[in-house]
């Protein structure tokens, strides 16, 4: 039973940082493509950032250069690193999984396994 438990969300100035994190259970790094996503309101869920069972990492244009994921395999969670925040950042951010040992895609639709999500808002 895999289980995804996101945290670190919050409130920050333009230009400030957080890191969020996400708590897996019932996954194997292995084998696994793991993502954050996020939603503002209003829109459509995008891809933000993806880590496969290699460590490759691909983002999002939008974030490129300044969120970093990255993958803690013995505590079995998934940080999002976020720099230089800016208002258009804000929103609900989402920890996803896919049995899959690459990512193929960002697109939400591609991701099977969701968590419930951490806000971010950037003022």
């Amino acid at each position: 039973h895999v289980q995804l438990v996101e945290s670190g969300g919050g409130s920050v100035q333009a230009g400030g940082s957080l890191t969020l994190s996400c708590a897996a259970s019932g996954v194997t790094s292995s084998r696994y493509c793991m993502g954050w996503f996020r939603q503002a309101p209003g829109k459509e869920r995008e891809g933000v950032a993806g880590i496969d069972s290699d460590g490759r990492k691909d983002y999002a244009d939008s974030v490129k250069g300044r969120f970093t994921i990255s993958q803690d395999n013995a505590k079995n969670t998934v940080d999002l690193q976020m720099n230089s925040l800016k208002p258009e950042d804000t929103a609900m951010y989402y920890c996803a999984a896919v049995r899959h040992f690459h990512c193929e895609s960002l697109s939400p639709g591609a991701f099977t396994y969701w968590g419930q999500g951490t806000q971010v808002t950037v003022s």
